[in-house]
């Protein structure tokens, strides 16, 4: 079964755009991995003192993890961006999601994109 590893970015929209992810992957049948950092990226925005949507929508992302299946996985790197890409060069048929400009123009790999706002596509 083909992977896909999601970034704090990809999950934080999708809770903002009311997309049901995990679902989505599922039928387009992969198996979503999330790093350890990127929750405890999550856990830092829904900690934080900022603006109280942002907030909100990262303790709902959290709760939304909670109740999903996934597989847990760590990075190499402390810093979640050059973990993600080092990951990705490692595993060339993983697909990553994510919605950082930078992030994608350093990956090969396939992506996971958000397409209209309401719908998942590999691109």
């Amino acid at each position: 079964m083909k992977k896909v590893i999601l970034d704090s970015s990809f999950i934080i929209s999708c809770v903002k755009q009311k997309i049901d992810f995990f679902e989505e992957i599922k039928l387009i049948g992969l198996r979503v991995l999330i790093p350890t950092q990127v929750i405890n990226e999550i856990e830092k925005v829904a900690n934080s003192k900022k603006k109280f949507h942002i907030k909100k929508k990262a303790e709902l992302a959290l709760e939304i993890l909670k109740t999903s299946d996934f597989k847990k996985i760590e990075l190499e790197s402390e810093y979640v961006d050059d973990g993600l890409v080092e990951f990705a060069k490692k595993n060339k048929s993983v697909i990553v999601a994510t919605l950082d400009r930078e992030l994608k123009k350093k990956l090969k790999n396939s992506k996971l994109i958000i397409r209209g706002k309401k719908k998942l596509e590999i691109a």
